[in-house]
């Protein structure tokens, strides 16, 4: 690890949007690496001095210094938020799920185009996208295994989002992840997320060789602990080797939604962190890709 510790020194002038203002001169702050935007600053001090209806703001006179840190936590006061991105990225050409055809990412009106219609020094991109609904990170949901199920516009915000969350760790070499697992830990009301390492194959042929998958004893489990939400970074959540899917009967015939394909969840502890997965609200689907992100405070 990087020994060398960075302070950024500045000054920032802060506008209320319901009058007065607020300025500031020469203030150091500890940070990690060795740079900080100046959103993030605005960011800090409003946190940091808890102000209310804050307006426009400037941070002036930045400097980057080697100094060492005077706050044991760096850049975050204990109780600051962070967040981890758990998904992967969806570009052109991309196959998730082996067999299903590549993401398609085109212009429909590319910036070149626009210029012909917009006022001089104006110009817009629009884009467009083919791709079946599992694709990148997903998240399924009860239409996507029953005709009469849930769909992504029926599913509750509350489901999918700001859940209690805790990893499962797997042993890269196991494969079938059966209840043992998941024995003897606190399930009820939480998003479940099951840790193989397999994301490191994605978007190889490896990928859909071998993948590890839950059984439908601990899917059975996890139904019956109350569970809110299990995730994996895995190809698919079921033993795809034969034509049944238990684990996503059981779990989606309970209303427990499934993420599939996550990815870095070696960069969470095993709890203490929120977990959310939000698709768009789309009527007569059953899978949409996510944005799955973890929030860790403190």
């Amino acid at each position: 690890m990087n020994s060398i510790q960075h302070r950024v020194q500045f000054d920032f002038e802060i506008e209320f949007s319901n009058g007065g203002g607020l300025q500031g001169q020469g203030f150091r702050l500890d940070i990690e690496g060795d740079d900080i935007s100046d959103a993030e600053l605005v960011d800090y001090i409003v946190r940091d001095l808890r102000l209310l209806m804050v307006g426009p703001a400037r941070i002036l006179n930045k400097q980057i210094l080697i100094e060492a840190h005077k706050r044991k936590d760096g850049a975050l006061e204990h109780g600051a938020t962070r967040y981890v991105d758990l998904s992967h990225t969806i570009e052109d050409g991309l196959v998730t799920y082996p067999g299903m055809p590549a993401a398609y990412i085109c212009d429909y009106l590319s910036r070149e185009a626009s210029r012909e219609i917009y006022a001089e020094g104006t110009q817009f991109h629009i884009g467009r996208i083919d791709m079946v609904a599992n694709t990148g990170t997903y998240i399924d949901c009860p239409s996507h295994r029953y005709e009469h199920g849930a769909d992504l516009s029926q599913i509750r915000a509350e489901d999918c989002a700001d859940l209690d969350a805790i990893v499962v760790r797997i042993d890269p070499s196991v494969k079938a992840i059966d209840v043992g697992y998941f024995r003897d830990l606190e399930l009820r009301g939480r998003a479940v997320l099951v840790h193989t390492g397999w994301d490191r194959h994605f978007a190889t042929p490896a990928y859909a060789d071998g993948h590890p998958f839950l059984t439908e004893d601990a899917a059975v489990w996890l139904r019956d602990c109350g569970v809110k939400l299990v995730g994996i970074d895995s190809m698919n959540i079921d033993d795809t080797r034969g034509k049944t899917r238990p684990v996503h009967s059981t779990l989606l015939g309970a209303g427990i939604l499934i993420v599939e394909h996550l990815r870095n969840l070696a960069a969470l502890p095993d709890e203490g962190f929120s977990f959310s997965a939000v698709p768009p609200k789309v009527k007569g689907m059953g899978t949409f890709p996510v944005r799955a992100l973890a929030k860790i405070v403190g």
